[in-house]
């Protein structure tokens, strides 16, 4: 999964391909006829970034909340927020609040109600020899972005660090390029594209990550519909919760169960894959800091919100006269939901 990568409006059209596979486990404690069917449609293939929910699965969190979830994977040609959007899905897992603010833009009635990220991933690698050792030492190399990385995260870096567009080089999700250029930088995925570097080509890159500079949007946020949200709050408050818990056993406890359920989802994840990303998504605060670190994992804050808003509408990003506290609610999030599963030291 590659957040800003994957970001998508929602007047676009895509075809939507592939079959729901149901992520369900035997329940000792319960029988199925007396758990809430749910539907959640992931943004991309079964990885380590989506572990807490393939987590709650396996360790049968879902069903001690009473859930019985499926989970839907996404994948290169598979749209599971059109399926939210069409009552297909019940929840959806949405890359960052680019989409929830695109949302309010377009009056697609959904809402974000749980970030189980409080940094967006979103990194720059670079070699060794180029010398980065901060944000701004990126800007004389060739940079390697995404279409989709232009006009969303990297209109911030222009907007908040004056950076330039005539150095740019079109990624296209192959590592070659940066790996001939040394005077260059490559945008990735902090759990995933820095690894794939190590195992290509035998050294270690230097890793910017985005949100430690300022580009503060979350990720990885739970959506669903606002009929759901407003007619249903029970259901998705055990659904939050759960997933909260299962994201809290992911990171800290055995996370042997998801993983083997992260892999018969998708047979081509490695286990020293898996292993890398989880370590990384807690050496960088991924899933457990700021506002988590007290409210939870999940946790939101307007505060948060309206500080990503502000720069999106400098950056030129989003439109100035959308509401954006539309496009979440805190009413689920911020609860201190297994905060006790955290380890003491």
């Amino acid at each position: 999964m590659r957040p800003m990568e994957l970001f998508r409006a929602f007047t676009l059209g895509f075809a939507v391909a592939g079959a729901a596979f149901a992520a369900t486990v035997p329940s000792r404690a319960q029988t199925p006829a007396r758990l809430d069917k749910v539907s959640f449609g992931t943004n991309w293939v079964a990885e380590a970034e989506h572990g807490g929910f393939f987590q709650a699965v396996a360790d049968g969190t879902y069903k001690n909340y009473g859930l019985d979830v499926t989970i839907v994977p996404g994948g290169p040609n598979i749209n599971n927020r059109i399926l939210l959007i069409a009552g297909k899905l019940d929840f959806f897992m949405s890359a960052n609040s680019l989409q929830s603010f695109d949302a309010v833009a377009n009056n697609v009635p959904v809402v974000a109600v749980a970030s189980m990220f409080q940094k967006d991933p979103q990194v720059f690698v670079a070699h060794p020899e180029s010398k980065v050792t901060k944000l701004e030492d990126l800007k004389p190399l060739t940079l390697f972005v995404s279409k989709e990385g232009m006009p969303t995260y990297y209109q911030w870096l222009k907007s908040e660090y004056g950076f330039s567009e005539s150095n740019v080089k079109p990624y296209t999700f192959n590592a070659q390029p940066f790996l001939a250029d040394k005077k260059s930088a490559m945008q990735g995925y902090v759990t995933s594209e820095p690894f794939a570097v190590e195992k290509q080509a035998g050294f270690k890159p230097t890793v910017v990550l985005l949100a430690d500079y300022g580009f503060n949007s979350y990720s990885t946020l739970i959506e669903t519909r606002r009929e759901t949200a407003d007619g249903k709050p029970d259901l998705v408050q055990r659904f939050v919760d759960a997933s909260v818990i299962g994201w809290y056993n992911y990171i800290y406890g055995d996370n042997r169960p998801g993983n083997d359920l992260i892999k018969k989802f998708n047979p081509e994840m490695t286990d020293d894959l898996l292993a890398y990303s989880v370590a990384k998504m807690k050496d960088y605060g991924i899933v457990d800091s700021g506002d988590a670190l007290k409210d939870g994992i999940g946790a939101m804050s307007d505060a948060r919100m309206a500080s990503f808003f502000e720069k999106m509408v400098r950056a030129g990003v989003v439109r100035s006269d959308i509401d954006y506290r539309k496009s979440y609610t805190l009413r689920f999030a911020n609860k201190g939901v297994g905060v006790d599963r955290r380890p003491k030291n």
